[in-house]
């Protein structure tokens, strides 16, 4: 483990999941007086460059969560080394990450985000999935930050050790 604890968060293309499961944790570590970094990225290029989805912007403001300069970008392999944890949103960002591992180490750091979430920690990576709210409306961001919420406490006693 590194000193701070490093985690990323991934989902498909680093505007809507991703970002918000990344500035929730930040806030929530920083609540908790942790020494922890989190950032973000996308499995995909599609929206390289694009700030964060104004309806994940909204939900997190309403939260008290403020999002300035944040640029989707795509996954790099190098950050494996660098990074303790790599949370994957859905089953399709998990199954990338952990074919894209160079080697049984960096695949073992990746972990669906919902499997620190008590009521879904015994389930498939299936059943642990996030669906992308960047298909719905105002609700389904919500749906995400309750679903992402759920797992911070565990995601942070984990990053304890």
């Amino acid at each position: 483990m590194t000193n701070p604890y490093r985690i990323i968060t991934v989902c498909t293309g680093n505007i809507c999941r991703s970002p918000m499961a990344e500035f929730m944790l930040a806030s929530a570590a920083q609540e908790a007086g942790l020494e922890v970094v989190v950032d973000s990225a996308g499995t995909t290029a599609w929206e390289v460059g694009n700030p964060i989805d104004p309806r994940a912007k909204a939900v997190l403001a309403r939260h008290g969560i403020a999002v300035n300069g944040h640029a989707a970008r795509q996954f790099n392999s190098s950050w494996y080394a660098e990074r303790d944890l790599i949370l994957a949103l859905d089953t399709e960002h998990y199954d990338a990450l952990r074919a894209l591992a160079p080697d049984a180490a960096g695949a073992a750091k990746v972990r669906m985000l919902r499997s620190f979430d008590p009521d879904a920690a015994g389930g498939s990576p299936e059943q642990q999935g996030i669906y992308d709210p960047w298909y719905g409306n105002a609700k389904d961001f919500e749906v995400s930050w309750d679903l992402i919420d759920a797992a911070i406490p565990g995601i942070l006693a984990h990053a304890r050790g």
